[in-house]
């Protein structure tokens, strides 16, 4: 896909899903002493953004070490972002996973609610697929995860005065756009040259 500046950002956007880690952020924080919150969050969105930004740089050497095309990652990272996106907008009834007792580090806030598995494929991706704009990339991620910290820091007080409902309805409507994005990557996949019956 030829993604632009702002069509990237809201892709890294909406697959980190800051609305989406709103429950999980309140909960991992909620035996934190309040004036130690706000540094967290900006801690673990720094982590994830290091590790991306590692991912943005060194992904595509690692893809082609292992032989892998632009065509299989653009295919795989089409189907993590369509399951992804199905979680969001079908959220599964699941037993509640125990969070670290304290103050949490790395995980699970920074990997992998923030730099989850779809969220290093689409890095790796844009990389590939314009190496000689990484900058314009790094700009993207950089802006996506301010945005995203942004909103985090907000957590208990979006919670509060909009409700789960909106948190929720939010997280559907990316999952929603998410879907559109993952199918597209799909399309574009199966039409490029390299497959028998486009020759």
């Amino acid at each position: 896909m030829d993604h632009t500046l702002t069509s990237a950002t809201i892709m890294l956007l909406l697959i980190t899903d800051p609305f989406g880690n709103i429950p999980i952020f309140v909960g991992a924080l909620k035996d934190v002493r309040p004036e130690r919150r706000f540094k967290i969050i900006l801690r673990e969105n720094a982590i994830a953004f290091g590790v991306l930004l590692f991912f943005m740089f060194v992904g595509d050497k690692f893809m082609r070490l292992l032989g892998l095309s632009d065509v299989s990652l653009q295919i795989a990272g089409g189907i993590v972002l369509f399951l992804i996106a199905l979680r969001m907008i079908f959220p599964q009834p699941h037993a509640e996973q125990p969070l670290p007792l304290g103050e949490p580090l790395i995980v699970p806030l920074a990997i992998p609610m923030i730099a989850g598995p779809s969220a290093l494929a689409t890095v790796m991706l844009l990389v590939s697929q314009a190496p000689h704009r990484r900058m314009e990339w790094i700009g993207a991620l950089t802006i996506a995860i301010a945005v995203g910290a942004c909103i985090l820091s907000l957590a208990e007080r979006i919670q509060r005065v909009l409700g789960e409902r909106f948190v929720v309805a939010m997280e559907r409507l990316m999952g929603l756009i998410l879907v559109a994005v993952s199918v597209e990557m799909l399309v574009r996949a199966i039409r490029m040259p390299s497959w028998p019956w486009n020759h």
